[in-house]
């Protein structure tokens, strides 16, 4: 202590003291060069696997719109469902290319990106600040966008995990690939949100690189979605080596009373011969359609033959046939008219009937649920409470009141709708919008169950919020505010509109938050 008395610091040391210090902080916060090379040379791989993808894809959509075109009837559904897929990984990975934009504008400004554009290049893959560590956060998490792309993100994972709900090592490729879990990075010492995670504190090069693999992983999880809707028009075709007799009955349990049909028939016969066909030795009509009065109570049964001609000997062969049926007493049937279960909070609709009888000898009784007619209806609430509701019918037989059945049902809340933007006679779910849909002044967001839903409930948007640029905006009611408006009448062609954080009321009284609507002004 006494030796830095007497020797003390000239300005020079303290000024040569204090660079060293700041030096080291520098060194400390620099990131490797090598490292940012490394993430260069991934990115640069998953652009050509991405390449890759895009070819497969193209051929996939290319080979199913000819099996479509040879056979709509087989294949219209899965092909209906797989341009479904392509529009919404279109509309992901477009929302991910613009992030990634928006990243390298901050990184080396406005010009030199729409510079790298204008020759035609992509602006995202030679950034010069690769190592700068603020501005990803800055984008990402303080303007909110990470949240916006994690939504869209679960909101595609969902999508495609509901499609391929039969393939379960799909499923969980696809749930591990798209997760947006909570998650850990250096800067946490517990679980933090999936955007921070991945984004905070990373340099520029590493989170171009990731979102790099999320638009490589849209494009691998659409084209195995794309396959396995291919594989689906062929799951129920049947391979037939040998000729057999099958006897189609429309029930095996008939009413006394009603009348015992059934459909006799043999596969793979050539269409150019007509078989005979035989029921207890008599023969009956060349259509195979075996029909007779269910008369006694108890089981029936019956057997038979068809006589065809083998296209190999020209000789007459038979293929014999056996089958039963029971006849009992009438029964209730009841049948849920709007849905397979019941749903909380709402008026479901049922028919009641007891085969024979007339409604106004019909008696309901239900457990767990509220119950009145109306309209020839039964309407059936359930309450908050029971997981089940329990319906018993007796009818009025010989004047006397006789049970029928009871038939329980599962009570389930009412699932979430769709967010929608209407402009006119047109919904919107993301995709491309012209300026006049998107700024017509009765346009508005909705929620619905959509035009092939189940379900067409009257759900209120109580408010929602509008990234335009980076800015996020609330509006209370389902329409645009003026503020909201004027911003959107500044947007240049391509630019990005999120509708977001989208609340509805329904009619349970309940609100719930809706998935984002990403649009494209075009």
């Amino acid at each position: 202590m006494g030796g830095a008395k007497n020797c003390p610091e000239t300005p020079r040391q303290k000024m040569i003291g204090m660079m060293y210090l700041v030096l080291t902080a520098m060194l400390a916060l620099n990131v490797s060069t090598d490292i940012l090379n490394g993430f260069t040379l991934v990115d640069n791989s998953l652009h050509s696997s991405i390449a890759a993808s895009n070819t497969r894809n193209a051929k996939l959509y290319t080979d199913f719109q000819a099996a479509n075109a040879d056979n709509p009837e087989k294949t219209q559904e899965w092909f209906d469902k797989a341009k479904e897929v392509q529009k919404r990984a279109d509309s992901l990975y477009a929302y991910i290319q613009d992030f990634k934009e928006h990243i390298a504008i901050l990184a080396d400004g406005k010009k030199k990106v729409e510079a790298r554009k204008a020759n035609g290049e992509d602006p995202t893959r030679h950034i010069e600040g690769n190592s700068n560590l603020d501005v990803t956060g800055q984008y990402a998490i303080n303007e909110g966008n990470g949240q916006i792309l994690k939504e869209m993100v679960a909101y595609f994972r969902d999508y495609t995990d509901s499609i391929v709900e039969n393939d379960f090592e799909l499923r969980s490729s696809i749930r591990q690939n798209l997760a947006t879990d909570r998650g850990y990075n250096s800067h946490e010492k517990d679980s933090c949100d999936w955007e921070i995670a991945i984004f905070e504190g990373m340099p520029v090069g590493a989170s171009i690189t990731i979102l790099t693999k999320m638009q490589n992983d849209v494009r691998s999880i659409e084209s195995e979605v794309i396959q396995y809707l291919m594989d689906q028009t062929d799951a129920g075709d049947l391979r037939v080596n040998k000729l057999n007799a099958y006897v189609i009955p429309n029930s095996n349990y008939v009413i006394r009373g009603g009348r015992y049909t059934a459909q006799i028939i043999l596969a793979a016969i050539d269409s150019t011969q007509r078989p005979e066909y035989y029921v207890e030795g008599q023969r009956i009509n060349d259509q195979g359609l075996y029909e007779v009065p269910a008369t006694g109570i108890g089981l029936k049964k019956y057997s038979g033959w068809i006589a065809y001609q083998n296209p190999s000997t020209g000789q007459m062969e038979n293929l014999p046939f056996q089958s039963e049926y029971s006849v009992g007493e009438p029964a209730v049937t009841i049948s849920n008219t709007d849905l397979n279960i019941m749903y909380r909070g709402y008026d479901n609709k049922f028919s009641i009937s007891v085969p024979g009888v007339s409604n106004d000898k019909i008696r309901v009784s239900v457990d767990g649920a509220s119950a009145h007619q109306s309209g020839g209806f039964w309407i059936i609430k359930p309450g908050d409470g029971p997981k089940t509701v329990s319906i018993s019918v007796s009818a009025e037989l010989d004047g006397r009141m006789q049970p029928m059945g009871r038939k329980d049902y599962r009570v389930k809340a009412l699932p979430k709708p769709g967010a929608y933007f209407r402009s006119g006679e047109k919904e919107y779910s993301d995709g491309n919008i012209s300026r006049g849909a998107l700024l017509n002044g009765a346009a508005s967001v909705i929620a619905s169950y959509g035009p092939d839903g189940l379900l067409d409930l009257p759900y209120q948007v109580t408010s929602f919020k509008v990234n335009i640029n980076g800015v996020l905006t609330e509006a209370r009611g389902n329409k645009f505010t003026a503020d909201q408006r004027q911003r959107l009448e500044k947007l240049k062609m391509g630019a990005i509109v999120v509708i977001t954080d989208i609340r509805a009321k329904g009619p349970d009284g309940k609100e719930t938050r809706l998935s984002p609507i990403p649009l494209s002004l075009n």
